[in-house]
């Protein structure tokens, strides 16, 4: 079956690139800002010109550079390569066409003109029919404006991650914006993941074909959810990744568990992961709607549960004023000390470092 699968993955592959390619050909002028290129292939044309919509029936195939630039587009318009008889050659049909015309038009400045044509082309090569590609783009136009060479990063590197054929498209059909987000980026999240929360690397494969959204999550944000599924709930890494944890946000999670625990429904475990009660599974607590989880786990009602999410709130800002006025008072104490260094010649301060 996987051989199948791989034979039919790579035909449709085959099947892009000579699509994309005998557009190419057919139309030379739109290979004038790069050349298209497939993995370590690249395809040029086969003559340079430019077509326009003029009602001119003669065009010598290859135009001098001065006739080139009197019938250069005009400044804000996307260029010949993007027009729409261009696009329906591609695949797309008539609407289709003038929904991504219309939307590069509406990208400021030239790089949605300049990058789009490499965008389409990294798509189609992954094996998207027009119908999934216009659905990504209309999911993130900010993919008209990626330049070729971080599409292609962040594309290998998945890959490397261990999101296979099938799965890399799949994630990428459903989060698009992933491929807006640099490299770095994302190696700084998977650092977080296998570092500080001791995923494993499946696991972490799984975490971003599930839960790609966590790549735009703040790292202090998701290290704390973590921290509080596993500790205080008593939760280990596999149910974690089963449950798809980074899915939800953090207030969903501590809201939905402290009001299980205040009715005395949950229990953090002691250090040798006994309760005296039966914990609800996390899958329990997170992925069902709110009417389940009040009348199955909770046993509560709507409102009951709507005050308690307003004391939560009001308990969370109190903690947060607190903690920000605790910063301040230990900032005018580093202040006060580092005054009295001063004074007394930094004696203060070569003790406290002769006591560590």
């Amino acid at each position: 079956m996987t051989e199948i699968y791989v034979r039919r993955t790579s035909m449709g592959s085959r099947v892009a690139v000579c699509q994309v390619l005998r557009w190419t050909v057919r139309n030379g002028a739109y290979s004038v800002f790069s050349p298209l290129q497939f993995g370590t292939c690249r395809f040029q044309p086969l003559w340079i010109g430019c077509r326009l919509f003029c009602p001119s029936t003669t065009q010598s195939p290859l135009p001098s550079a001065q006739h080139n630039n009197a019938l250069r587009p005009t400044a804000g318009m996307p260029d010949s390569a993007l027009s729409l008889p261009s696009l329906v050659d591609m695949g797309f049909t008539d609407a289709q066409a003038e929904q991504i015309h219309e939307a590069v038009c509406k990208v400021r400045g030239g790089s949605a003109t300049k990058h789009a044509l490499s965008t389409l082309t990294a798509l189609f090569g992954l094996g998207f029919n027009p119908s999934s590609v216009l659905k990504m783009l209309q999911k993130c136009p900010e993919l008209y404006t990626v330049r070729e060479s971080q599409l292609q990063q962040c594309i290998n590197y998945l890959r490397k991650l261990g999101l296979v054929e099938g799965s890399l498209q799949r994630t990428l059909a459903h989060y698009p914006q992933i491929l807006t987000v640099p490299v770095k980026t994302i190696k700084h999240v998977v650092l977080l993941l296998r570092e500080k929360c001791l995923f494993t690397v499946q696991q972490v494969a799984d975490i971003f074909r599930d839960s790609p959204a966590i790549v735009l999550e703040d790292l202090s944000q998701t290290e704390y959810k973590f921290q509080y599924v596993y500790f205080r709930m008593g939760i280990k890494q596999a149910e974690m990744v089963k449950t798809r944890l980074f899915r939800f946000t953090l207030d969903e999670v501590r809201c939905r568990h402290c009001f299980l625990e205040r009715r005395g429904l949950y229990q953090t475990p002691d250090k040798r992961g006994q309760t005296s009660i039966i914990n609800p599974k996390l899958d329990s607590i997170l992925k069902i709607d709110l009417d389940t989880y009040l009348s199955e786990i909770a046993n509560a009602s709507a409102e009951e549960y709507d005050v308690f999410q307003r004391l939560m709130a009001r308990e969370c800002q109190e903690q947060d004023q607190q903690y920000d006025s605790i910063e301040a008072d230990s900032e005018d104490d580093n202040d006060d000390d580092e005054d009295e260094d001063e004074e007394s010649g930094g004696k203060s301060g070569y003790r406290k470092r002769a006591k560590k």
